[in-house]
């Protein structure tokens, strides 16, 4: 599907039963405003195909609707995620054979280990509420086949920060789940089975002498802190 110099990419986004309509507001023009600058189609994933999971593992719907679409990149990014303008096309700059998030976690602060983790050796933990991979890395959203969602959740331990529910000092907080975590921990279970290469676009970035500020996410305050957070973030970029 490559025509002359056409890259295909399709980016991807959970909205299940209408999520947080206040901070879609507020993120969605700056995905699509992004979505035009580099040429993609948004594909908004809205129905259940694993309702017994959690709801945050239906990304990995990806891995059937990027084979279906067979366009030549997959970027997936959280509704709540606040994109920059200037962000560059990730897909110019990330070797089509590597995998990326934003960032990533040091994977045993969450994971009970499997000889998938052991061998890769990597200490990869997915920070999956942004991912990008091309048509030949499509194993980062291969749903777990050989791992039940129980036994899939006996295997995270969130961390304390992710515990914490709301206190007298932080009404805001939001503790995370266990099961909350089961895409993260599938994506970096993936990233070790199928010794897939990784980097994080921090890396990207310091590679092209870059230190930008071209997100704003959080996950561990409620929908009204989030919502400040963003209103702030705008400010900050002169939005």
């Amino acid at each position: 599907n490559m025509d002359g110099d056409h890259v295909s990419t399709v980016i991807y986004t959970l909205n299940i039963g209408d999520y947080a309509p206040e901070i879609r507001a507020v993120t969605r023009p700056h995905l699509e405003r992004w979505a035009r600058k580099i040429g993609a189609t948004i594909h908004d994933i809205t129905e259940r195909k694993f309702p017994q999971w959690d709801v945050d593992y239906e990304k990995l719907q990806i891995h059937d609707l990027a084979k279906q679409n067979g366009a030549d990149w997959h970027l997936y990014i959280d509704s709540d995620a606040l994109i920059h303008p200037e962000l560059p096309d990730i897909t110019e700059l990330l070797p089509r054979d590597t995998v990326a998030h934003n960032g990533s976690d040091f994977a045993p602060l969450r994971w009970r280990y499997d000889d998938y983790f052991r061998r890769d050796g990597r200490n990869i933990g997915s920070c999956n509420w942004l991912a990008c991979a091309s048509s030949w890395c499509l194993d980062l959203w291969r749903p777990l086949d050989d791992l039940t969602f129980a036994e899939a959740v006996a295997n995270i331990t969130p961390t304390v920060e992710e515990s914490r529910g709301p206190s007298e000092e932080e009404p805001c907080k939001v503790g995370v789940s266990a099961e909350h975590l089961v895409s993260d921990y599938a994506l970096s279970r993936n990233i070790a089975r199928f010794g897939l290469k990784f980097m994080t676009l921090g890396d990207l970035w310091k590679r092209h002498g870059m230190t930008p500020d071209f997100f704003a996410h959080s996950y561990t305050v409620n929908h009204s802190e989030k919502l400040r957070l963003l209103n702030e973030t705008l400010t900050r970029w002169k939005l």
